[in-house]
């Protein structure tokens, strides 16, 4: 998308009454510049890119048609280095009125850099192509009545025209022809752009729907997920290419403090996203990539947007941190909330026009825009850690079981925007070589969970201290749970590990069966009398036994492993009976085949809190 802009620009001094014609003057400087350019339809471009920098157009009116004067035409400095090209090119190019030349075959040779502005074309869509396969092909037969018979004439532009980029409706463009030794070599064409009031309401009004409908795509294709890394991408995809060349997204880390004036340099950032053009993609191993952090230069166009909070709109420098090929640079700060929350860098290379202070502001709404996606990700990721830290600190590390018995434990936050819940685990060591494993699943997420979860497992360790069998345990956890009337009900397993004795006893409260995995057999699912759960006051729990052979691995485990949405949990549970899983070996292992076989990938997170215990008797 190409922005088209007004031709007014503030400081820009007025045209003084009975001055000649700006147009005439820049007619007869473009006269001049005919024996320059010689058919080389690039021009100066070292004095056009100067123009581009200073040369935003006046708001004075243009003079009257009826000042052209004489044989010269108002020709300026007829006495003092008139003919000197360097001067005329820099005079050309920051005129405020667009001046273009085509040659005797109507093929465009030279535009400065007010025709660009002022039709919206850029120099690719004219250079060096003939009248009728651009946005002028309307004009063709002005263009050769021109050089046929010499005269001037005017014609308004109707929007699109030709092959080329659409001109905008209503410009008064005035063709002269270039005369030189004596005869007619091209054609002038000068735009005449009158302070049309009606026609500026209507540029406004274009200018505000260009903006709201850019505004309105950037809300459908950036943070769409609560993800920094997949909104920073999101706005570079949006930016390449129909805003920019080149698209670089780094956000400040989420303690980072906000950078003190002159000190934008200082701030490391991480750098999210990087996106461009094909032909700007090879340099682009020259930069940080995705994921890496970065520091900007001091004194380098992000630095110093960085530290003012402005945007800076610029031509690349060796402390620039840009691809070579990069003409123009656009750095935006992203701000939400009062913050700074990162830098969005935007390059356009020579091929493209050179971004404006139009563009640059109207960019700027996009990045505030992005900028408050991103934040939210940021805040999102930021409770996300704090209530997984909670939650590890809460679910910390099995109790130390006796040496005759290894362990192995694993929790996964569900993929929901509420990470605390309420699965849990626990291990108490008792006398005689026994070790009492525990899986709970307290019902619900969010931090009220977390806190019965907590009060779950000192409960438990309270009652296990008295040495009672399984089902006791959970009878007396019911006793103490339900005595709370604000407490939630819990699932759980009991199983207490007697090495000494090779055998399990268990009992369970609602709770899934354990999986028992043995070398060359298949997964078994072991049948336990299951009461009703905990904080019930029902009580009416039983125990079994099972023995505890060498090599068997017991895995306990939470309904999140194995359930799905819509699915019978009877499927479910086959779905785990059917694996086939590492017998032998490290736990960890064990436990990261069962995950990988079982847990749905990122793009379908689990539903639910995952928690898993495996124990496995030691040889003597």
């Amino acid at each position: 998308m190409h922005f088209r802009h007004g031709n007014r620009a503030e400081g820009s001094p007025p045209a003084a009454p009975g001055s000649r014609s700006l147009a005439a003057t820049a007619a007869a400087l473009a006269a001049r510049l005919g024996a320059i350019t010689g058919g080389d339809h690039g021009g100066d471009r070292r004095g056009e890119r100067s123009g581009e920098r200073s040369g935003e157009r006046s708001g004075g009116r243009t003079a009257d048609r009826g000042d052209r004067a004489g044989g010269h035409d108002g020709d300026p400095g007829d006495d003092r280095g008139g003919d000197d090209p360097d001067l005329l090119r820099a005079v050309l190019a920051a005129a405020p009125v667009g001046v273009a030349v085509l040659d005797e075959g109507m093929r465009w040779q030279y535009l400065n850099p007010a025709f660009t502005t002022a039709t919206g074309l850029r120099r690719a869509d004219l250079l060096g192509r003939a009248a009728e396969a651009t946005a002028f092909a309307g004009a063709v037969a002005t263009l050769r009545r021109v050089l046929a018979d010499g005269r001037d004439r005017e014609h308004a532009t109707g929007g699109p025209d030709g092959a080329g980029h659409p001109v905008p409706p209503g410009l008064r463009v005035r063709y002269r022809p270039l005369r030189h030794a004596g005869r007619t070599t091209g054609v002038i064409v000068v735009v005449l752009d009158d302070p049309d009031p009606v026609r500026e309401q209507l540029r406004e009004l274009e200018q505000a729907r260009a903006r709201l409908a850019l505004l309105d795509a950037a809300a459908e294709r950036i943070g769409t997920t609560l993800d920094i890394g997949t909104t920073c991408t999101e706005l570079a995809a949006f930016a390449v290419p129909g805003l920019a060349d080149l698209a670089v997204v780094d956000v400040l880390p989420p303690e980072a403090e906000p950078a003190r004036s002159g000190r934008g340099a200082s701030q490391r950032l991480h750098r999210a996203a990087v996106r461009s053009v094909q032909s700007l993609t090879p340099a682009l191993a020259d930069l940080a990539r995705p994921g890496e952090s970065i520091r900007h230069r001091e004194g380098s166009a992000a630095a110093r947007s960085l530290a003012g909070g402005i945007a800076v709109l610029a031509e690349p420098g060796p402390e620039d941190s840009c691809p070579a090929g990069t003409a123009s640079l656009l750095v935006l700060p992203l701000a939400a909330r009062g913050r700074p929350v990162g830098l969005l860098t935007l390059g356009r290379t020579a091929a493209t026009p050179p971004f404006t202070a139009d563009e640059a502001a109207l960019l700027g709404d996009l990045a505030a825009r992005a900028a408050t996606g991103i934040d939210n990700a940021r805040r999102y990721s930021r409770s996300q850690g704090i209530a997984l830290e909670l939650q590890r600190a809460l679910l910390s590390e099995p109790g130390n079981p006796h040496q005759n018995l290894a362990l192995a434990s694993r929790y996964l936050p569900s993929g929901t925007s509420s990470v605390v819940g309420g699965d849990w685990y626990e291990t108490v060591r008792l006398p005689f070589g026994r070790t009492l494993l525990a899986m709970g699943d307290v019902m619900g997420h969010g931090v009220e969970a977390a806190v019965d979860m907590s009060h779950y497992r000192s409960a438990l360790r309270d009652i296990a201290g008295m040495d009672l069998p399984p089902h006791r345990i959970l009878r007396q956890l019911d006793t103490v749970i339900s005595a709370d009337d604000s407490a939630r009900p819990a699932t759980c397993l009991l199983a207490l590990a007697d090495p000494g004795r090779g055998r399990w006893t268990l009992s369970s409260a609602g709770h899934l069966p354990p999986a028992l995995i043995t070398p060359d057999r298949r997964t078994e699912l072991l049948r336990i009398p299951t009461g009703p759960p905990l904080g019930t006051g029902l009580g009416g729990y039983e125990q079994t036994t099972h023995p505890l052979d060498p090599g068997q691995t017991l895995l306990l485990y939470t309904d999140g492993l194995v359930e799905r949405r819509g699915e019978d949990i009877d499927a479910s549970l086959d779905r785990l009976a059917a694996l086939c899983l590492p017998a032998t070996g490290d736990l960890d292992d064990l436990l990261d085949a069962v995950l990988h076989a079982l847990v749905p990938p990122p793009s379908s997170a689990a539903e639910d809190d995952i928690a898993l215990l495996a124990a496995r008797a030691r040889p003597r």
